[in-house]
């Protein structure tokens, strides 16, 4: 077994929260959906999977994951392409709903026992573009002291390498409406990156 497919095979068998889990309103057990491999293009820094991605084991796939596909300009078999695209969430499994009905936050513990490791086997300070979503991820790629409207929109500073983005959920329309700015300049740049990236 390569230590490519071991670390892989070792997230998916992780059963941390299981308690965790079975004490939530879905009393659901883990399903760890490890999606990377090293060498590749282009990382994919997120929260966490939701129900779908649950029940799928493939990350992204809902409509979610379709928002941002469209902010990338990639198709899904690009996207899905394990050789070019790693997709690291700040948890690998789905947390259960809060009270609201809401997805919970990406259990911590989780960061503190995979990150690391998948990020040094990826390489990850090696990867020319990092797409970063939502405020968990980006809590810790970039460090604290700004909010999530703040960090997308000082896009510029960061790029061309890293892009933080807002969590392509559908719970962020009203930011999209309140921020136009972000479709009409980070968008296009985005993609013009990508489609650069990808090429070489």
């Amino acid at each position: 077994m390569s230590r490519e497919s071991g670390l892989a095979g070792e997230i998916r068998r992780c059963r941390l929260c299981a308690e965790r889990f079975a004490a939530t309103r879905t009393a659901h057990a883990p399903r760890p959906v490890a999606w990377f491999r090293a060498g590749v293009r282009m990382l994919v820094a997120s929260q966490a999977p939701g129900m779908r991605v649950h029940l799928s084991g493939k990350p992204f796939d809902d409509p979610s994951g379709d928002r941002l596909r469209d902010w990338l300009g990639m198709a899904p078999e690009a996207f899905y392409d394990r050789s070019r695209v790693a997709i690291v969430p700040m948890a690998f499994c789905f947390p259960g709903y809060g009270p609201t009905g809401g997805d919970l936050p990406p259990p911590p513990v989780c960061a503190r026992t995979w990150q690391d490791r998948v990020m040094a086997h990826i390489g990850a300070e090696a990867i020319p573009l990092c797409v970063i979503a939502g405020g968990h991820a980006q809590a810790r790629h970039f460090g604290g002291g700004l909010s999530v409207t703040e960090r997308v929109r000082r896009w510029r500073d960061w790029a061309p390498r890293r892009f933080a983005v807002p969590h392509p959920s559908w719970r962020n329309s009203g930011w999209l409406k309140a921020n136009p700015w972000f479709e009409a300049e980070l968008v296009p740049a985005l993609q013009a990156r990508v489609r650069e990236v990808m090429a070489g």
